[in-house]
């Protein structure tokens, strides 16, 4: 959905959804995870939990324009070895992104052709168009995001727990491991403390930023022909193939084997367009 409502970031409503505004005049402040931020021209604002947001001031001249879309569905755009995560835990901390004019100009032309698309529903490869649009938009919030922000590692305990946490991750431990205690007693610190600092840092929990780095190996298994559902379930060392079913169907919305036969149907569907 879009919007020219700053009021629109504390949408209760829009709960798991992730919210992208770019600031074209004006000043507004807020509250977000417990901390005080403006926003003004120029600026671009990413809020992941809207729910958390209390406004506090809204210029006469604000204008703004908002786009938001379901996180879990920005997420499954996103490969997982990419500045995501590690932005996204940036930017829950301070949402604001301060751009250039050429930059803000920028992102907002990733608005305009996005919301222009919206209402083409009829279009064959509507999901497609979308979902490329909001890539798009994303890497470019990604790239303004990592110019103006230090990348060096911090000393503050819990930034280097979220760190070290994400790295592990990074280097596909939870295709073996998806427990929160392995990742707790591999930190040296205690489940309770990790599943805090996670929640505190990020504002989700660490069982899902496990299985953002999960899900992908999925795929990647599922899509190699060469290897059985048993195998699979084997190697991601999954206690029982039933067990592996619902992880699959509760993270892919299918079975193992009703997203092969919908892969495979997609692949003759897209042979018989070239062939065409």
């Amino acid at each position: 959905m879009h919007s020219t409502d700053f009021h629109t970031i504390s949408d209760s409503s829009l709960k798991g959804y992730c919210i992208h505004l770019v600031c074209l005049n004006g000043e507004a402040t807020f509250v977000y995870n417990k901390r005080d931020f403006a926003v003004h021209k120029n600026d671009a604002l990413v809020i992941s939990h809207p729910e958390d947001v209390v406004i506090n001031t809204v210029g006469a001249d604000l204008n703004v324009v908002v786009v938001a879309a379901p996180a879990k569905y920005l997420y499954s755009l996103l490969p997982s070895v990419n500045y995501g995560v590690s932005g996204r835990i940036s930017l829950y901390d301070n949402p604001v992104i301060p751009l250039s004019e050429e930059h803000a100009q920028q992102l907002l032309k990733d608005f305009d052709n996005l919301i222009e698309r919206i209402p083409d529903t009829s279009h064959t490869f509507y999901s497609e168009i979308i979902g490329s649009l909001l890539l798009t938009m994303i890497y470019d919030i990604y790239y303004f995001h990592a110019l103006i922000h230090d990348t060096q590692a911090t000393t503050d305990r819990k930034a280097y727990v979220v760190k070290e946490l994400i790295s592990k991750l990074e280097r596909g431990t939870s295709r073996q491991h998806r427990e929160v205690a392995y990742y707790a007693e591999r930190l040296n610190v205690t489940p309770k403390y990790l599943t805090e600092t996670i929640k505190r840092v990020t504002g989700n929990s660490v069982t899902f930023l496990i299985d953002r780095y999960t899900v992908p190996i999925l795929k990647e298994l599922l899509n190699n022909p060469d290897l059985s559902i048993s195998q699979i379930a084997e190697r991601m060392c999954f206690s029982s193939l039933s067990y592996f079913s619902r992880y699959v169907t509760k993270h892919l919305g299918m079975s193992p084997a009703r997203y092969r036969a919908t892969l495979a149907a997609q692949n003759s569907r897209a042979s018989t367009n070239t062939q065409l």
